[in-house]
């Protein structure tokens, strides 16, 4: 859900997401931290965490979740910020964004047998990209 405030744009939060902007797969906190300071930029590991929340609550930026529960982040590549979903390399982190044609419609109708409303929901396919298949 994107925030009813408008967000600020800072200079840290234009450089973090121009960043995630030139990449094509998910990367942690720290990756990106580690890029940035690589490329000169000052600034802290708390400082990425907050703006990489701020634009994923902006819904500017993807996160999905390893194996290891470990936070991963990309641009959303959808200009119209519509539901999507990820088929992501298990070994380099690649990912493609991809559709369901029909989920949305099946989750709806699971959460309303059940009683439920206001129903999110994320899809991650893992697997091995062509490049790291053997």
């Amino acid at each position: 859900m994107s925030s009813t405030t408008p967000q600020r744009q800072t200079r840290q939060r234009a450089t973090i997401a121009g960043v995630l902007d030139e990449l094509d797969e998910f990367k942690s906190a720290q990756d990106i931290h580690d890029l940035l300071r690589h490329r000169g930029h000052s600034v802290g590991l708390a400082t990425v965490y907050r703006n990489l929340q701020a634009l994923v609550e902006a819904e500017r930026v993807d996160v999905v979740r390893t194996p290891d529960g470990q936070a991963t982040y990309r641009a959303c590549g959808e200009a119209t910020h519509a539901h999507h979903h990820h088929l992501v390399c298990r070994s380099c982190g690649s990912a493609v964004e991809i559709a369901f044609e029909g989920v949305e419609a099946q989750v709806d109708g699971i959460a309303r047998e059940h009683g439920f409303t206001d129903v999110g929901h994320s899809i991650e396919l893992r697997g091995l990209c062509a490049a790291c298949s053997p």
